[in-house]
């Protein structure tokens, strides 16, 4: 598949998953973003990359286009919003349907690109000017594809669901409507897929009696509702995830489902799929089971008012929760036993800085705040860790197969690179050729007092892979959990749904098998095997085996969709986020704040202000008369005569130099780098520099140096945008 880039040249990501093949820009003129290409290896260019020419285009891209559309000497075009694509789109002027210059519109092409004609389209859709409310979201779910609108079928189907549950929905559930199940949420939370609950247990008599906690986590029986192969089922298989934007969720479900039925609001029965615990007093899980049952939640909590009632038990909050104060205080105490637990596994905790966007009335940002993480984060987190865990175990031991959240070590390359940058940094831990989770956690520990502690703990971060589905379980590396998957959420995650129907098939003493439309559209084969294996030998052996192997495909094909549909949200909500706050930062053009070095690359540095927790670069021309070198293994960019360097972490101040919306780009200026560092000729130990003397000092040496440096950076091809880390997602 071709993936455009905004510099006009392109690559072609391999179906065989080897090294993407260059695209020069003569050759993108005839293909666009996401066509499917047959393409020839020409030679390697000379950042040593195999550089190729379009033979066939064998499916040409069919979504429409978001842009905005403008009259330029008399003719219609539309600039599309994503630069991937390279070149506008010629629209004739009996097929601009309503649109007016400047509008955001999506166009659907009618002709494509070809080496001498630009590609020409028609406008299906005008989604409004630019600056009106909520504008960024109906162009990022258009630009990366996201459904957003229910089929007629499943609105009816929806429509169509109880408003309440029957009494024929009770039978073979067991009641726990007088356990004081309650939801501890965020205070903006809309759908409660989890209740939980826990109280003292023991077992035995005498001095070998053994004491811990009975933990219940209840989650929302959505499998009830969303049967395979019904209209609901294909539209949330098509989402596969919600998908969360300041103001505004796409959810998975419809609403009715989502914030109705399969929504644990207090004080309403609502059906449940219940993982019922022993935990022992060292935090190891003796024993579970899984059932179905009705609950009623006693209270709809907020972490904030949890947390508030653990820190002070004598307190306002804590009296306010009256009769569910003993619960809490018990939820603590298996919280506590369950993090001895994950210390003793060596699973890994990085503590990073999330913040929340806070916006008005018209959907912009109002500011920026970090969202604090309390114990009744982390309270929830471990209880929701233990249920993942044993829906894992309860699965594997049934020999059935099913979705596994996946997350693996450091490949042996990033192994070495970590290796490395450790050794630059004078940290003398050795990593084994197999890394186990345990050894960094202990390097992230080890680093935890360091001043360059976040840099590090970036590093290590980097070096893991990305968390994915599967049908193959290879277990969990951050967490050090040999089988691990997701089981707590399906109003929002569908991998969820389908561990909580292999589950209650498992209950019932029977084989879930996959619809057709659970695979995914790229599967080889259609339709998934109806009759159950058979225990006998002989002839029936083969067919049995072959109908595993393309069940397992199906699985396999249904996790590859999952996990794209999961990359898919999280580009779209950051494209949105990045929107805002380019939005947000035009109001400060000029303005001087102090900041961190968030990152470094071989074009600059990347920033974090301290107030507005925004993030732009000041490219490498910026940062004074001097000739700056990327050290890779140290990740710092250092000055040739000055010895400055700029690291992760280090003090910074900069003005606000410009803003590119469409880009989605802040551009700093350095005013002054407070605690940028200067190193010695006879060493390796830094010093703080002189901030505005330096500075001076700086821009006083030989303007050679930034010639030079200017020269490199257009052999480089210019400034380009930070490539976003991938997320690692733990959980």
């Amino acid at each position: 598949m071709v993936e455009g880039h905004r510099d006009g040249h392109g690559f072609v990501r391999r179906d065989d998953g080897q090294s993407p093949i260059y695209l020069a820009p003569e050759e993108m003129r005839a293909v666009m973003h996401r066509d499917r290409v047959r393409v020839r290896v020409l030679r390697l260019d000379r950042k040593g990359r195999p550089e190729g020419r379009v033979l066939e285009i064998l499916e040409r891209r069919r979504a429409p286009i978001i842009g905005r559309i403008l009259l330029e000497g008399g003719q219609w075009i539309v600039a599309p919003e994503d630069r991937r694509f390279g070149q506008d789109i010629l629209v004739p002027k009996n097929a601009i349907a309503t649109a007016v210059a400047g509008q955001v519109v999506a166009v659907e092409l009618t002709e494509p690109p070809s080496l001498h004609a630009k590609p020409v389209g028609r406008v299906i859709e005008v989604l409004g000017d630019i600056d009106d409310p909520g504008m960024e979201i109906e162009i990022a779910v258009r630009k990366f594809e996201v459904p957003h609108r229910f089929s007629a079928q499943t609105l009816a189907a929806a429509a169509a669901l109880p408003d309440r549950i029957r009494a024929a929905d009770r039978r073979h559930r067991v009641d726990l409507r007088d356990l004081p199940l309650v939801t501890i949420d965020g205070e903006d939370a809309r759908d409660f897929d989890d209740a939980v609950y826990c109280e003292p247990f023991r077992r035995g008599r005498g001095k070998s009696a053994m004491s811990g906690w009975r933990l219940i986590v209840a989650i929302a029986d959505v499998s009830h509702y969303v049967r395979p192969g019904e209209p609901i089922d294909d539209d949330a298989y098509e989402r596969a995830t919600s998908v969360y934007f300041p103001r505004r969720v796409i959810p998975m479900l419809p609403e009715k489902l989502s914030n109705g039925l399969c929504s644990l609001n207090p004080g309403e029965e609502r059906l449940t799929l219940v993982c019922d615990m022993l935990v022992a007093d060292d935090g190891s899980v003796d024993a579970y089971q899984f059932y179905p049952a009705v609950i009623s939640s006693h209270a709809r909590l907020t972490y904030t008012e949890v947390a508030a009632a653990l820190t002070n038990t004598r307190g306002v909050e804590a009296q306010r929760q009256g009769e569910l104060l003993p619960h809490l205080l018990h939820l603590h105490e298996v919280y506590r036993a369950l993090l001895r637990q994950r210390e003793t596994r060596g699973a890994m905790d990085f503590e990073t800085v999330e913040t929340q966007i806070v916006c008005d009335e018209q959907g912009r940002i109002e500011r920026i705040v970090p969202r604090p993480r309390t114990e009744a984060h982390r309270l929830i987190e471990e209880a929701m860790l233990a249920a993942n865990v044993c829906a894992a175990q309860f699965i594997h031991e049934g020999a059935h197969a099913a979705l596994y959240r996946v997350h693996e070590g450091p490949t042996p390359e990033k192994r070495v690179t970590l290796q490395n940058y450790l050794r630059a940094l004078g940290i003398g831990v050795s990593i084994g050729e197999d890394p186990k989770p345990r050894e960094i956690a202990a390097i992230a520990q080890l680093t935890a007092g360091r001043p360059d502690a976040a840099q590090i703990h970036m590093m290590l971060l980097r070096s893991m892979q990305q968390a994915v589905y599967t049908a193959t379980n290879a277990g969990h590396f951050g967490l050090a959990y040999e089988a691990y998957t997701h089981f707590t959420s399906p109003i929002r995650r569908y991998p969820d749904l389908l561990v909580h129907r292999v589950i209650k098939a498992l209950l019932a003493g029977r084989r879930y098998h996959l619809a057709p439309h659970e695979a995914a559209r790229e599967a080889a084969h259609q339709g998934a095997p109806q009759e159950r294996g058979s225990r006998r030998g002989g002839k029936a052996a083969a067919p049995r085996h072959a109908a595993q192997t393309h069940e397992l495909e199906l699985w396999e094909a249904a996790g590859v969709h999952c996990s794209a549909n999961e990359r898919r949200a999280d580009e779209a909500t950051r494209d949105v986020e990045a929107w805002l706050k380019c939005r947000f930062m035009r109001e400060h053009l000029g303005e001087q704040f102090g900041g961190s070095v968030s990152a470094v690359t071989s074009f600059g540095i990347f920033v974090t202000l301290d107030e507005l927790y925004v993030e732009g670069l000041v490219h490498v021309s910026e940062l004074g008369s001097d000739y700056f070198r990327f050290d890779e293994t140290r990740q710092e960019l250092r000055g040739e005569r000055s010895g400055v360097r700029f690291v992760v972490g280090a003090r910074v101040q900069v003005q606000v130099s410009r803003v590119d919306l469409d880009a989605r780009r802040i551009d700093f200026r350095l005013v002054r780098e407070g605690a940028a560092e200067r190193r010695p000729s006879g060493g390796d130990a830094p010093q703080a520099a002189s901030s505005s003397r330096q500075l001076d000092a700086l821009r006083a040496v030989d303007r050679k140096a930034k010639v030079e440096s200017r020269e490199r950076i257009a052999r480089a091809g210019g400034a380009k945008s930070r490539p976003r880390p991938k997320r690692r997602t733990l959980r």
